[in-house]
């Protein structure tokens, strides 16, 4: 119904769809309509009082009365044009498709890579990381509803300082979960003795170099800890189509794309020895204050920079790229795409995404895999299932405890925009009757429930055929909000945001309860159509928390 409000205003004013999008309100109270549009945006151009604006505009707009099919009218009030929607309409139309299960989804059909997660695979991931995944996870299954081919990357960091560092104190018996406090033990070896750093970049220039017993051992831990992450990242729904590694782009990839920069002028060579993209005139540098982007060391070898810009070069050939991307790498991906503009290259698009903070007692930090000061994610899903379970018992309710937590740590990772920090509470995030993953889960299990009963007692009707009774402002507000779904979900594929879903899911839910509390289904007059609404109220939260990573439940 937004849709046909927007065109109509369009087409009356002139004024772009996007923009008419971002200003058209919705009205404190249904006494002033269903949708507001503020009239004050024309007033300049046309050089009119707002109010006279509004007056024009409903003149224009209810003469084409075709157009008016789904609104009852069109009213000014003040500055403001307020459209009245035939409830009765929508209620039909959307009770139409809301009970199809692909309703809200569409066909683009574009090839797009989307990297994400690429965690150093050296430890078990924390939970600090794992925002990543569960943004990376959401922001694949909202583009794969839209219609797109989607090919989902993990990029292994295998030629790195953390591999040789794990390397210097590797033991054939060691395992995956023996990996983090390895790490943990040489980085501290390391502060205290500054010289092992010296045989850390003898492994790495060996690996370079293809010495066979050096590739072996590294290729050995990377396998160890890629294949733990995996099988985590897997509990929790997340799968990837392809892990490519580091070390493919070493060696002549280096040193072809070190030639192409130095044709452009702007590599130079400092007085350490090192090989340095220079990108002073650029916004890096201006906006960052980066000039200069060291691309090798003084002895030839290539560092992590280079081998990202060769690997970003391989993927944009093969179709659009998103990657998903800490706060604490702005600079860094600033730097990758000013270097891939030099060799007029198109880059991906990013998503960047602040972290999960740990509490401490002296306040929110950040968490380190080096200090050892984190949460890893195979601990703190473990502690979210047991909570899980004791709120089940405690409740005296079903329901499978660890679909719940997984429910719980989505969506505490989903419902806050990207770019902000999260502090998670375990007391709100399994909060039943709150804005939370599990309340969620709640709400589609007890529309689930009135199914079956109605299934049981045989009152749903097998009849397509049904009248719309008078409205309830509680059936008004649920239908509305099922229409937006669809709407939605366009938005949050555009802007890439997964909070736009998770806000929507909360609001959807709400309104489903509230209904829940004040309408009877069962044994009314108006059970049939009732039944229906309900049954969309199911299909709409159920393709919402798929596009969250969310499992639903029948029985909670």
């Amino acid at each position: 119904m937004k849709q046909i409000i927007v065109d109509l205003l369009a087409k009356a004013t002139k004024l772009k769809k996007e923009e008419i999008e971002k200003i058209i309100e919705i009205p404190p109270n249904s006494e002033m309509g269903d949708y507001a549009f503020p009239c004050y945006i024309l007033s300049k151009e046309l050089r009119k009082n707002p109010a006279e604006i509004a007056m024009e505009l409903a003149r224009e707009i209810n003469k084409n009365k075709k157009s008016l099919k789904e609104i009852s009218r069109v009213e000014c009030k003040g500055p403001y044009l307020n459209f009245f929607i035939d409830k009765k309409m929508l209620a039909k139309q959307i009770l139409a498709k809301a009970t199809v299960s692909e309703f809200g989804s569409a066909k683009e059909k574009q090839k797009i890579l989307v990297e994400h997660t690429s965690v150093n695979p050296n430890a078990s991931p924390h939970v600090g990381r794992t925002r990543n995944s569960i943004i990376g996870d959401s922001i694949v299954r909202i583009l794969k509803f839209r219609g797109n081919n989607i090919e989902t990357h993990y990029y292994v960091n295998d030629v790195s300082k953390q591999i040789a560092m794990l390397a210097l104190v590797f033991k054939p018996k060691d395992t995956f979960n023996s990996m983090l406090n390895n790490y943990i033990s040489i980085s501290k070896k390391l502060e205290k003795n500054p010289s092992l750093e010296k045989q850390i970049f003898q492994l790495l220039e060996r690996f370079e170099n293809k010495d066979k017993k050096t590739v072996d051992l590294f290729r050995k831990i990377v396998g160890i800890c890629v294949q733990g992450q995996k099988q985590l990242f897997e509990e929790l729904g997340i799968k990837f189509d392809k892990f490519d590694y580091e070390s493919e782009y070493v060696g002549s990839f280096s040193k072809e794309l070190l030639k192409k920069f130095e044709k452009t002028g702007k590599l130079f060579e400092d007085k350490e020895g090192r090989l340095v993209l220079n990108q002073s005139n650029t916004p890096v540098a201006r906006k960052m204050k980066a000039p200069y982007f060291v691309l090798a060391r003084s002895n030839g070898t290539g560092l992590y920079g280079l081998r990202d810009i060769a690997y970003t070069l391989d993927k944009m050939k093969k179709g659009k790229n998103i990657i998903v991307l800490g706060e604490d790498q702005k600079l860094y991906f600033e730097q990758i795409k000013e270097a891939l503009k030099l060799l007029n290259s198109p880059y991906p698009e990013v998503v960047h995404y602040s972290f999960v903070l740990l509490q401490t007692d002296s306040g929110a930090r950040k968490m380190s895999t080096r200090r050892g000061e984190l949460v890893l994610l195979e601990e703190f899903l473990k502690e979210s299932v047991k909570k899980a379970q004791e709120e089940i018992k405690k409740r005296k309710t079903k329901g499978d405890a660890k679909k719940i937590a997984i429910a719980a740590i989505k969506y505490a990772m989903l419902r806050n925009d990207n770019d902000k920090n999260i502090i998670f509470s375990w007391e709100n995030s399994l909060n039943f009757e709150g804005d939370s993953g599990p309340y969620l889960q709640y709400s589609y299990a007890r529309a689930s429930s009135i199914i079956r009963k109605a299934e049981k007692s045989k009152l749903k009707s097998k009849s397509k055929s049904y009248d719309i009774p008078e409205l309830t402002s509680q059936e008004i507000n649920l239908i509305k909000k099922i229409s937006e779904f669809p709407q939605t979900v366009e938005k949050a594929e555009k802007q890439l945001n997964p909070s736009i879903i998770a806000n929507y899911s909360f609001q959807l839910s709400q309104s489903f309860n509230e209904f829940y509390h004040s309408c009877k289904v069962l044994g009314e007059d108006c059970e049939e159509f009732r039944i229906k609404l309900v049954n969309a109220f199911r299909t709409t939260i159920k393709n919402s928390l798929y596009l969250l990573g969310i499992e639903v439940m029948e029985e909670m």
